[in-house]
């Protein structure tokens, strides 16, 4: 936090970011209460649905803005329309105005949320003063968006509670106003010189995945879990209000109550790290997800639904983890990129589906009925898939040699699965023999190494610093701090090596608040401001 707010630039990034992430969940969640109150949960999931398939068209090209503009600019100009079509919404929601002008104001302002991730990725490296700085902002606004999943919508409940929906667009209309304040005057870069534009490149992975049976399989168990997502969004204002009589700012706070077992839920994906069968924690998590929605939909009351919401929100993040894992040790790497590409089109697809399959359910089945019949979908395609699913358990490359020495290092003991599985499946194995040179002082450092077996020895001047084994890394400060090489490392007996590229060792450790963390450590220690020591 001190390294981020002691650069002016950055703290007014962080600043609008925050503001940014508010008003992202809290306008998405009173709208949803809003036209449930026209119309019931037909309307919610119309209206949802409404908002997705705008955002989901034009997000690929307002995602472009930035390669053909001035990316400061773009910034600036989308927290602006935010709170022009957040301020209008507000305005028509106070006054009485005809619904479908509220819903069609607040599908603008959805449309303009999606440039604002994309635009401040492109930003942010060119206000930074150094890698350390990198890290810290990559930190705090991973903080940020975990904590809004939990804070944003109760404090969204809680205005809708004392003032309605309205409130809410008018308090987040004054955010992203202030976070185009903040942002209007940045020192972005230049945008792209040339900027080329594939369509058919980017849907070629379509036709790989469809060749694919396992990428296929498991890209499908993600949408339909978003699915899921989707109709939740719309069951919870219906659970709140007609099941609990909570209102409609309950609809806040069950949301609230899932998002915190999500963030509850990532020190559970520790224990995937590593294990050679993703299988077994799988199906434990969809039973306790079943279950969780089950116990709410049979006997919902207000406590056990907190209490439920949070333990369903915890088993989704085991969940989608353990499944995002599988996809990772599955699809080659070449393809791996694209195919995460595809899952974020998927993912808006499959939120305007179960936003409208949740009205369905609810006119059907009634509002609790509908949640129970939700919680059987999961269960019911691993039931169907179950066979393929435990092949592709037993036959996925799963490097677990290079994932139990990466998960010795300090640097990258608290990556998640997916993140470290990653990381060792694009490492290299090098092989040295005594003697070798594996590192020169004064050289530009372009990898890590982290040391499978042998002893090497490090110096600086002719002089000896330490000597290093298996468990050790070297290389690493070079990347971190942007010098040259600070010191020689030599093998000492053969050894053996896992070389990681720099480019993905820096992706890695700077945004992971941890492995950030364990990285300035090193620099601080063996980068002294006088007399560099170490490698």
């Amino acid at each position: 936090m001190r390294s981020v707010f002691a650069n002016p630039q950055l703290r007014r990034i962080e600043l609008a970011f925050a503001g940014f992430n508010a008003a992202e969940w809290g306008v998405w969640i009173a709208m949803l209460v809003y036209a449930y109150r026209h119309g019931g949960s037909l309307a919610a999931g119309l209206v949802a649905l409404a908002q997705l398939l705008p955002s989901g068209v034009f997000a690929p090209f307002t995602a472009t803005l930035s390669d053909r503009h001035s990316p400061a600019r773009v910034l600036a100009l989308g927290y602006a329309a935010q709170a022009l079509t957040m301020g209008a919404t507000a305005l028509a929601l106070a006054f009485s105005g005809p619904p479908l002008l509220a819903y069609t104001l607040a599908a603008c302002a959805t449309i303009a949320v999606t440039v604002t991730r994309p635009t401040q990725a492109v930003i942010v490296p060119s206000l930074v003063r150094g890698v350390d700085e990198l890290t810290a902002v990559n930190v705090v606004s991973g903080w940020i968006e975990s904590l809004s999943v939990f804070v944003a919508p109760v404090a969204a409940g809680a205005l809708i509670a004392a003032s309605g929906p309205a409130a809410v667009f008018g308090v987040m209309a004054v955010l992203t106003a202030a976070a185009t304040v903040l942002t209007m005057d940045l020192h972005g870069p230049a945008p792209a010189c040339e900027v080329e534009h594939s369509l058919s490149q980017a849907l070629s992975v379509v036709g790989e995945v469809r060749r694919d049976p396992a990428a296929r399989l498991l890209i499908s168990l993600l949408g339909a879990q978003c699915v899921i997502i989707g109709a939740l969004d719309v069951l919870f204002v219906v659970l709140a209000i007609r099941v609990l009589g909570l209102g409609g700012g309950g609809a806040g706070y069950l949301n609230g109550a899932f998002g915190l077992g999500g963030v509850i839920g990532i020190f559970a994906t520790v224990r995937l790290v590593g294990r050679a069968r993703l299988g077994p924690p799988l199906m434990a998590a969809t039973l306790v997800w079943a279950a969780a929605f089950l116990a709410l939909g049979l006997w919902p009351t207000v406590l056990g639904a907190f209490a439920l919401l949070a333990l369903a929100g915890s088993a989704r993040t085991l969940l989608d983890v353990a499944i995002r894992t599988l996809l990772q040790r599955t699809v080659s790497s070449d393809l791996l990129a694209r195919v995460f590409g595809l899952l974020e089109v998927l993912d808006s697809a499959g939120l305007a589906v179960g936003s409208v399959l949740a009205p369905a359910l609810v006119a059907l089945l009634g509002p609790s009925a509908a949640i129970a019949g939700l919680a059987a979908i999961f269960p019911l395609l691993l039931l169907i898939t179950g066979h393929q699913l435990r092949d592709i358990d037993v036959h996925a490359d799963v490097p677990v040699v290079e994932v139990a020495l990466l998960r010795s290092l300090p640097l990258f003991a608290a990556l998640g699965a997916p993140m470290l599985e990653g990381l060792a499946r694009g490492s290299r194995m090098l092989e040295l023999a005594a003697g070798d040179c594996l590192i020169r002082e004064g050289e530009v450092g372009d990898c890590y190494y982290a040391i499978v077996d042998g002893t090497l020895d490090v110096t600086r001047a002719s002089q000896p610093i330490r000597v290093v084994g298996r468990g050790d890394g070297v290389g690493e400060i070079a990347l971190l701090a942007g010098v040259r090489r600070t010191a020689t490392v030599t093998a000492r007996t053969q050894a053996r090596l896992l070389v990681i590229a720099s480019d993905r060792f820096l992706e890695v450790v700077t945004q992971h608040p941890v492995s950030a963390r364990v990285g300035d450590d090193l620099v601080r220690e063996r980068l002294p401001p006088v007399q560099p020591a170490g490698a």
